[in-house]
C-alpha cells in the first residue's frame, strides 16, 4: 500500500450515487431542479466497487455514500454490500435527508452499513416543508427512529444554519442532544453552485454564542471522519459538533476525495477541477491505472478554498457533488 496523501493522509472517499433527489432544499437544489443525467451517464453499482477497490488499495478506509438523495437510487444495499467486502474499507456510512430510511433501514444495516448522517434544517413542519419545498418533517423524524432502531450508530443530524431562515432553533436543536440523546452538527451555509450568500451566513462562533445560556460547552470525542468539533452539553447523552468551513477553514487536514455520479472525482469540493474516471473504466482500464489517476486527482488538492475572495465551485449544485 503505498498511500495517499497531499501533506495529509487521504483515507476518506465520499461517492456520489445520483444526482436526483426527492426534496428540493433552497441551499442544494435551484428552485426548477436540475437537468437528471441520463442513466447511461451514471456509473453503475460493479463501476463504483472497481474506484472504491482501487482506492482501497491506496488507503482509503472509510467511504460515505451520498446523492443527491441516495435512497431514490434503486437496490442501494446491493451497492453497499460489494463495498462492505472490499478488503480496507471499514467505515461505511450513508448521508441522507431520512425521506426514505424508514423503509430501508434495516435492509441497510444488513448489507453492511454502519451509520448514517441525516439532513434537518427545522424541528417546525412549515417551516421545514418552506426550506425542503415539498418536504414532511414527520418523514424525517420517522427515518431517524428506523436508523436507531436498526442499529446504525451514531446518527448525526446535520443542520445547516441560515439567518433569517432557521437560526432561531438553534437552541432548539442543541437542547435535543439532552432531551433525545442526538448528535447534532451545525453547519455554516456555504455558497456553491454559483448561489449567493445574501445574509444567510452565521459564524459559528456566533451559533456557540447562542447555545451558552444552556451551559458550558465540554469537548467530546465521537466516531467519524469529517471536520467537526465535538462539544457537550452537561448531563447530555448526545453530542453537538461544529463544521465552519467558512470562517474557520480546515482546509489544511482535509482527507477525502469525492467521486460524483458520472465518475468526476473532485479533489475538494469547493474547486471545479475533476478527473474523469469513468471514459477509463468504460475502455476497461486495470486497477494500476485507476490507482494512478487517483493518485494524479490527489496531486491536484487546493492548499485551501477561496471563498473570502468570492471564489467557489460553479460548475455544479451542491446536489451534484453529494456535499
Amino acid at each position: 500500500m503505498t498511500g495517499l496523501s497531499d501533506n495529509h493522509p487521504i483515507n476518506y472517499l465520499r461517492i456520489s450515487v445520483t444526482d436526483r433527489c426527492n426534496l428540493r432544499c433552497a441551499y442544494c437544489m435551484p428552485l426548477e431542479g436540475v437537468a437528471p443525467l441520463p442513466h447511461d451517464e451514471i456509473l453503475s453499482y460493479e463501476e463504483i466497487s472497481l474506484v472504491a477497490r482501487a482506492a482501497s488499495e491506496l488507503g482509503i478506509s472509510k467511504v460515505r455514500l451520498t446523492g443527491g438523495e441516495p435512497l431514490v437510487r434503486a437496490h442501494l444495499s446491493s451497492l453497499i454490500g460489494m463495498l462492505a467486502r472490499i478488503e480496507g474499507i471499514d467505515d461505511l456510512s450513508l448521508t441522507t435527508n431520512g425521506v426514505l430510511l424508514s423503509r430501508y433501514a434495516r435492509e441497510l444495516k444488513a448489507a453492511g452499513l454502519k451509520r448514517v448522517n441525516i439532513s434537518l434544517d427545522s424541528l417546525q413542519p412549515d417551516r421545514f416543508k418552506q426550506i425542503t419545498r415539498i418536504g414532511k418533517l414527520e418523514d424525517t423524524l420517522l427515518g431517524i427512529e428506523a436508523a436507531r432502531a436498526a442499529g446504525l450508530h451514531p446518527i448525526k443530524i446535520n443542520m445547516v444554519v441560515m439567518r433569517g431562515v432557521n437560526d432561531d432553533e438553534i437552541a432548539d436543536f442543541a437542547h435535543l442532544t439532552r432531551e433525545n440523546g442526538w448528535h447534532v452538527r451545525f453547519i455554516e451555509f456555504m455558497p456553491i453552485g454559483g448561489q449567493k450568500q445574501e445574509g444567510k451566513f452565521v459564524p459559528i462562533s456566533e451559533i456557540m454564542e447562542r447555545i451558552e445560556p444552556l451551559g458550558v460547552l465540554k469537548p467530546h470525542s465521537l466516531d467519524g471522519n469529517g471536520p467537526a468539533r465535538y462539544f457537550h452539553l452537561p448531563h447530555a447523552k448526545g453530542t453537538i459538533g461544529f463544521i465552519s468551513p467558512v470562517s474557520e477553514h480546515f482546509c489544511f487536514k482535509c482527507n477525502r476525495l469525492r467521486l460524483t455520479a458520472e465518475g468526476k472525482l473532485r479533489p475538494c469540493l469547493l474547486s471545479d477541477e475533476e478527473m474523469d474516471l469513468r471514459e477509463p473504466l468504460r475502455r476497461g482500464a486495470s486497477a494500476d491505472e485507476l490507482k494512478r489517476l487517483i493518485k494524479q486527482a490527489t496531486e491536484a488538492k487546493p492548499e485551501g478554498h477561496k471563498l473570502d475572495s468570492g471564489t467557489t465551485a460553479r460548475s455544479r449544485s451542491m446536489c451534484q457533488i453529494g456535499g
